[in-house]
């Protein structure tokens, strides 16, 4: 069987040869372009799309109170959030030895002291990289204490600071300034950390950015130190005066009203009240202190009540003089001498709090730490939580007789978490916080529940330390890396890879235009 070929003609094999080299020079030329667009691509994404990687920053604040000294760390990223670094508290060591104002009397008890610094020091060293050292700030801000001190002895006060001021000097890092600060930036700082920490200034959004809340509200911050306290709270007004301090933080304005009353932090004011008790209750043999329970007795030497400028000396005053007190329990009668070292009388502006003091009328929810928590877990702590028990305006009161007229063997066994030392006070404490929120700073009956006695959130310490290094981060330079979206090697690889293949593709335009001409 023969098949017969078929037969092309000579204008269809033209015309299938044409179409041929149509098709290859398209599929070419496509690759040239899609070679050329991938070598764009690669180079407007390698330079639109890098971001900014910015290092971890470190900021060290000592906290150096009328009782002891803290040494707070704290880390943030460099980036700012409008213009603000977002900081965490890192570590919190607490210095061994007695608080600064009391450093130059006792050359063992500075030596106590100063290896405390040292041994807190050590642990700070061994958080921070080393390459960190030389840029990470320290701060030592000295509070009431040492306001106290400064009005004392000056003297004294300079020569602590500058030894102070020596050894920071010596440590590898960027030493800022040991300074005293003022009553008002305590309780400044105070509110910041305490907004700061309860979220009120940022939250993360959906995005994993910072953006501020929609309710915008702030809470208001009260703390009791050993020698001062301080309350803070914003107000919507544009009011003015020395207690109102204008900020900026996170890009937004505030007004708040703060005010810090010396020689009224919980240990001055105890001496204040001794001395109350001393005036009125002595007679020849002891004194009945009715703000101890009944069972304790106590031998007080006069140095410890009036070496100090919050308490006036008595006549015929020496400093060895010891006065026996004896424990009465009497709760009324201590509720008396407490609120006797108050004037609330007095006031020339609309709203006061006490002793004159202008004060806008409390509004919203405040945070009371420090010593106000202390105080209130003594008086309310849940033993199976190791929890404040929430506690109304009268129950509150309440728990305040029921302590005060508590035998000492009777609270000892109820309150086994707290020393004899600081037991026998606290009955005097809780009189001496419950005048100071009421008939001070004038919550009642409704606004009473607005008051949440904490001392820590999101295992964060409150105080001022925290705001103070908030506040200082916005002035300290940040250090920051590019981040490329491609690694080095595959931004290389892929040009190489686009190079090539717009080499090659229009090596083949080339050929086949050739091939075209013969």
């Amino acid at each position: 069987m023969c098949f017969q070929t078929p037969h092309i003609q000579p204008q269809e094999m033209a015309l299938t040869k044409k179409v041929g080299y149509k098709c290859r020079i398209a599929t070419v030329l496509f690759l040239l372009l899609a070679s050329i667009a991938g070598l764009i691509a690669v180079a407007v994404i390698q330079h639109n799309w890098r971001s900014m990687e910015y290092t971890l920053e470190y900021g060290i604040v000592i906290d150096s109170g009328s009782s002891r000294s803290n040494i707070y760390l704290y880390e943030w990223l460099g980036e700012k959030e409008n213009e603000t670094g977002v900081v965490m508290e890192k570590l919190n060591c607490n210095v061994s030895g007695v608080p600064i104002s009391e450093l130059k009397i006792d050359p063992k008890k500075d030596a106590q002291t100063w290896e405390g610094f040292k041994k807190c020091m050590k642990n700070v060293l061994a958080a921070i990289p080393v390459e960190k050292h030389k840029t990470t700030p320290l701060f030592l801000g000295a509070t009431a204490g040492m306001r106290l001190l400064q009005e004392k002895d000056m003297q004294r006060a300079s020569e602590i600071l500058n030894s102070l001021e020596v050894y920071l000097q010596s440590l590898p890092f960027d030493f800022q300034n040991a300074s005293i600060i003022t009553g008002q930036e305590e309780g400044l700082y105070g509110w910041i950390t305490v907004n700061y920490l309860m979220g009120n200034f940022l939250e993360k959004s959906i995005w994993n950015t910072y953006v501020r809340p929609q309710t915008s509200k702030t809470v208001g911050s009260m703390d009791l130190g050993g020698a001062s306290t301080q309350i803070a709270f914003a107000v919507d007004e544009e009011l003015n005066g020395p207690d109102y301090m204008h900020i900026k933080l996170y890009g937004y304005p505030y007004n708040v009203y703060t005010h810090s009353f010396l020689c009224y932090g919980k240990n001055e004011a105890e001496k204040r009240v001794l001395d109350k008790v001393i005036q009125e209750l002595s007679n020849a043999e002891d004194i009945n202190n009715p703000c101890y329970p009944i069972g304790v007795n106590v031998t007080i030497q006069a140095s410890a009540i009036y070496d100090t400028k919050c308490t006036k000396k008595p006549k015929n005053y020496s400093q060895d003089q010891q006065y026996f007190m004896v424990g009465s329990g009497n709760s009324d009668q201590c509720g008396r001498i407490v609120n006797s070292i108050f004037d609330f009388t007095n006031c020339s502006s609309a709203h006061c709090s006490f002793n004159g003091v202008e004060q806008p009328p409390v509004t919203g929810e405040f945070m009371a730490y420090a010593g106000y928590f202390y105080v209130a877990r003594a008086l309310l702590m849940n033993e199976s939580t190791k929890t404040i028990k929430p506690a109304t305006y009268d129950e509150f009161n309440t728990s305040i007789i029921e302590l005060c007229n508590a035998p000492w063997s009777e609270l000892k066994d109820q309150k086994t978490w707290v020393s004899d030392k600081h037991l026998r006070t606290y009955c005097f404490a809780s009189h001496y916080i419950f005048a100071l929120l009421t008939n001070g700073y004038k919550f009642d009956t409704n606004t009473w529940k607005d008051i949440h006695f904490q001392k820590e959130v999101k295992n964060t310490s409150v105080g001022w330390s925290l705001g103070y290094m908030l506040n200082s981060s916005s002035m300290i330079p940040s250090e920051m890396n590019e981040v490329f979206p491609l690694t080095d090697p595959v931004f290389a690889g892929l040009i190489f890879l686009f190079s090539a293949l717009t080499v090659v593709t229009v090596i083949l335009i080339f050929i086949i235009l050739i091939r075209t001409c013969y």
